[in-house]
């Protein structure tokens, strides 16, 4: 996990640019750098380092001897970088997994590459050799990317788009930042000038698809074929346990998070399995956050207990949370309901986790209620079709939501997240079962994901089967949700006439709730114009739902009263 950034054709002296490049300081806390580009005086690297894998040459941007006129600013991590070394005889000369995306491209060129990619990731690529400029981003965009381009072709690229909205440009004062959508690669022209012109956007990956580089995974080809039940238990174990081990690529200390739902209780419980296999010497720590007593403290205790991790237990307060809301609506970029709720607890455990122990690399549940339709409201679905339309809708979606929830807070703490459940071989698996096998069965929501860990006691049977906690409600007491306490210190932070002219003030997803229009204001206060980053709220389908949190829909409130 580190922090990129780019320009290309700056009007404006570099050295007060760089200032831009230091606002994402927070995602690589071990080192920075920043380099002028050789022959073109206005395009410039700027990178900070999180040190995880090859901490002695893996300072970027990478450039190698072999490829003199290559230059690589990437964040994130490629899984299969040793076996695409072995499929291409590929003479690497650092242990940097990123160093893989220039030997790709040297010999297929830019699809290939992105393709060949196992892994989460956003890149800048330069060819000055050729002179284009290549940016790509991850199927699910796990890894953040967000670009600016001018009219006149000055190109600002960024983890986030803090680094960006403070450039300065002779032509533009306002120019459009926006997120660079994930599953794509965009091709750009590099003028003498230094300034780009756009050439093409290509999406090189659909969820659905079974990705290129299935062919060169640890996994070749699943054992059986078939969607008979136990074939189809069978593969989902065995991706998913290889989705995890894939991940324990690492020179830092890893950790899980741990709610004691299904999803991160089943990260922890295969995590700590395959840490004891390949004799990791440390104690897996699991970190959970919540109110005193509340639901997920009490489950994270208890998943603890029987997998046998070092747990930390992080008791959240409201002043605390309160309090928090303002710096986590600065790192998340987004004034979302439900992403802002949510993404409180998460950042103050990452806060607790980089401040009293050493785990860096962080393991996380992310994308599972996506995939395997987790959340309440699927049992509403029309039908399985509709269903499986809608989980794809989500996965799209992610980086918008869940994902960019995920990697912000922790990368806020200067640690690096790894989501399994997002593993391309799973996903596309798991996203090929017929649409009938992946509903929710007996008023139970990923029931097929459920039945397939049943029998591998990895987990307690009342975790295995605990019904689906909404992230900002399971932290609360069950008396009072987290979302709740919000609103009513919330309440009285706005006035009722505020609300009544949202609309004006807001044109763009006008706030409806006092909740949302507290959260609007200091987005703007930040994020002054940029509203169009949220294309829309999150909410659920198929119910009249007026707010996210699952305690308002009628199916968990006769699950929570039973």
């Amino acid at each position: 996990m580190c922090g990129i950034w780019a320009l290309f054709g700056s009007d404006e002296c570099l050295s007060v640019q760089c200032l831009s490049a230091m606002k994402i300081a927070h995602r690589g806390p071990d080192a920075f750098r920043f380099e002028n580009v050789n022959g073109f005086t206005n395009c410039c690297f700027g990178f900070h380092r999180l040190a995880v894998v090859d901490q002695l040459y893996g300072m970027q941007p990478i450039r190698v001897k072999k490829f003199p006129y290559l230059w690589l600013c990437y964040n994130g991590e490629i899984y299969n970088f040793k076996q695409l070394q072995k499929q291409f005889g590929f003479d690497y000369q650092t242990l940097v997994d990123g160093e893989v995306i220039l030997h790709l491209y040297n010999r297929g060129g830019i699809e290939q590459t992105a393709s060949m990619l196992d892994g989460v990731f956003a890149f800048i690529l330069l060819d000055t050799a050729n002179r284009k400029v290549f940016l790509a981003r991850d199927t699910y965009g796990v890894r953040p990317l967000f670009k600016v381009l001018t009219d006149d072709g000055f190109l600002g690229v960024c983890s986030e788009a803090k680094g960006l909205i403070n450039l300065k440009h002779s032509t533009s004062l306002c120019s459009k930042v926006e997120p660079f959508l994930p599953g794509h690669y965009e091709v750009l022209d590099l003028k003498p000038s230094g300034k780009v012109a756009s050439v093409e956007l290509v999406k090189f990956h659909i969820c659905k698809d079974e990705p290129l580089h299935a062919a060169c995974d640890t996994v070749e080809a699943l054992p059986s074929a078939g969607f008979d039940l136990e074939t189809v238990k069978s593969n989902i174990r065995i991706l998913f346990e290889n989705a995890v081990r894939k991940r324990l690529m690492a020179h830092r200390r890893i950790g899980c998070l741990l709610s004691g739902g299904l999803d991160s209780s089943l990260v922890a419980a295969v995590l700590l399995k395959l840490m004891k296999e390949m004799n990791i010497s440390y104690p897996l720590q699991t970190f959970a956050i919540g109110m005193e007593n509340s639901p997920d403290l009490l489950a994270a205790r208890k998943v603890a207990a029987h997998i046998g991790s070092e747990h930390h237990e992080v008791v959240l307060n409201t002043e605390e949370g309160i309090q928090a809301i303002e710096e986590v609506i600065f790192s998340l970029e987004t004034y979302d309901i439900t992403t802002i709720r949510a993404s409180i607890g998460m950042y103050l455990v990452s806060k607790y986790i980089r401040k009293k122990t050493d785990s860096v690399v962080i393991f996380s549940g992310e994308g599972s209620d996506e995939l395997t339709q987790g959340y309440i409201y699927f049992h509403k679905a029309p039908s399985p079709e509709e269903a499986a339309e809608e989980s794809e809708r989500l996965l799209k979606e992610l980086y918008l939501f869940d994902v960019l929830r995920a990697d912000r807070t922790t990368a806020a703490h200067g640690l690096e997240l790894r989501v399994p459940f997002l593993d391309h071989r799973f996903t596309s698996y798991y996203l090929s079962l017929p649409a009938e096998l992946r509903i929710p069965k007996n008023g139970i929501e990923k029931y097929l994901l459920r039945l397939s860990f049943e029998d591998s006691n990895l987990l307690p049977k009342e975790i295995l089967w605990r019904p689906k906690e909404a992230f900002s409600d399971g932290i609360a007491s069950v008396k009072k949700s987290w979302f709740s306490i919000l609103q009513d210190y919330i309440d009285q932070q706005v006035d009722d006439l505020l609300l009544e002219k949202a609309v004006e003030k807001y044109p763009f997803n006008p706030p409806k709730t006092k909740e949302s229009y507290y959260y609007r204001q200091i987005f703007e206060k930040h994020y002054s114009g940029r509203s169009s980053w949220l294309p829309h709220y999150w909410m659920p389908r198929w119910v009249k739902a007026t707010d996210p949190s699952a305690r308002t829909l009628k199916h968990y409130k006769s699950a929570t009263q039973e």
